[in-house]
């Protein structure tokens, strides 16, 4: 990156966060964490309604949708950690395998490029940590 485009970057960033402060103070605070432990996954009847068939009655069943939102979030890069957190673990509680997610991932380097594909193993890598623990 060039430098006027890291000062700026940075400057947007300060701005967004000054922005959200005046907002609402206490997202200064704002752990995208915390709240991914009291709701690890989708609750099933908001499962059912954009995974399941209340939008395609006779489509793709929840576990590949889930697989395709997986790789739409990762052509979006860094951008939507917290959202493939969550998208991972649903999808293995929809019965995907960890090789099925590593394989939507590696498919989606020619659309978001190899950063973007390794940003999201390790997003994934993680969360089967987390999911060996428990």
């Amino acid at each position: 990156m060039s430098d006027p485009f890291t000062k700026l970057f940075a400057q947007m960033l300060a701005q967004s966060q000054e922005m959200a402060r005046a907002w609402n103070p206490a997202l200064e605070h704002f752990d995208m964490r915390a709240l991914e432990k009291m709701v690890p996954i989708m609750p099933a009847d908001m499962l059912e309604m954009w995974f399941g068939k209340t939008f395609n009655r006779e489509g793709l069943d929840a576990k590949t949708r889930l697989l395709l939102t997986i790789g739409a979030i990762t052509v979006q890069g860094a951008l939507a950690e917290p959202q493939l957190r969550l998208t991972i673990r649903q999808a293995l509680s929809a019965g995907a395998t960890k090789r099925e997610i590593a394989e939507t991932i590696y498919q989606m380097s020619m659309f978001g490029g190899l950063p973007a594909m390794q940003k999201a193993l390790e997003i994934a890598q993680s969360v089967y940590a987390e999911e060996d623990e428990e």
